[in-house]
């Protein structure tokens, strides 16, 4: 008897075996990580897992009956947390070699990569594998000067190197969702541009890309109280919008903000 999904916690679970044993071989190319998988719904990535010897996985499950039968299910061989990872803070589970993966609920995937990005927590990883819709996926992926540019995009490819390994198509899933879904893996840059806070990262892009059709005089006005001489050293065309101002552009401005407020 298959289990319901509750269409309130995004649930749409992985079913195709081929495409598991996909992410599970993409997951183990380091033996020696220590797996946290998020969302793991039924468990059949977490089998693959088990399947491959690995120590040292736990599963993050917020649906209580799920969790209660995976904990059935897999006994000892997994540690089972029946909690939300929105609301999450133990970072005693992650490490410098822990893999982080899961199928994302849809609803809630831009709100769990966010929190990963500007871990307030301390969480440290190797790698995030996380499946997304693949209209979120094509967010976090876009350039400079393209429609999905925006937030997503600069937030994302601030800490990461990001590679789409495969688009997944919605037969692979149960029940079927109305659209594709891509699979993604992060690694953290050797080298990334250091804030005082990240979330001044939030803030400003935020701030940017609420009105994205609007000229970036308007936000730039918001961000620094109309006093915009601080800029002068970049060079700013006021005319352009939000989506024609590349990556460094962005940290460049949080770096200006962060040495004014504090």
């Amino acid at each position: 008897m298959k289990i319901k999904a509750k269409k309130s916690l995004g649930q749409n679970f992985l079913i195709d075996k081929n495409i598991l044993k996909k992410i599970s071989d993409l997951i183990l190319l380091n033996k020696n990580s220590n797996i946290v998988e998020i969302g793991p719904g039924t468990g059949a990535l977490t089998e693959f897992l088990i399947r491959k010897k690995t120590k040292n996985i736990t599963i993050i499950e917020k649906d209580f009956n799920l969790a209660k039968n995976l904990k059935k299910k897999f006994n000892e061989k997994v540690k089972v947390i029946n909690e939300d990872i929105l609301k999450f803070n133990d970072s005693k589970i992650f490490s410098a070699q822990t893999v982080v993966c899961g199928n994302l609920p849809y609803n809630i995937s831009s709100r769990i990569l966010v929190n990963f990005i500007l871990n307030p927590y301390q969480f440290k990883f190797e790698k995030l594998i996380f499946m997304f819709q693949k209209e979120m996926a094509d967010r976090i992926l876009a350039k400079v000067n393209s429609k999905n540019y925006g937030r997503l995009s600069i937030l994302s490819n601030w800490k990461f190197n990001i590679k789409k390994i495969i688009d997944i198509s919605p037969n692979s899933f149960y029940p079927k969702p109305k659209v594709d879904s891509s699979l993604l893996v992060f690694i953290k840059k050797k080298e990334y541009k250091k804030f005082k806070n990240p979330k001044n990262l939030e803030f400003i892009t935020r701030v940017f890309f609420n009105q994205r059709r609007k000229k970036i005089k308007k936000p730039l006005n918001v961000i620094f109280n109309r006093n915009l001489n601080c800029l002068r050293e970049l060079n700013l065309d006021l005319d352009l919008r939000p989506q024609n101002i590349g990556l460094k552009t962005y940290f460049d401005l949080v770096a200006i903000y962060e040495n004014l407020v504090n």
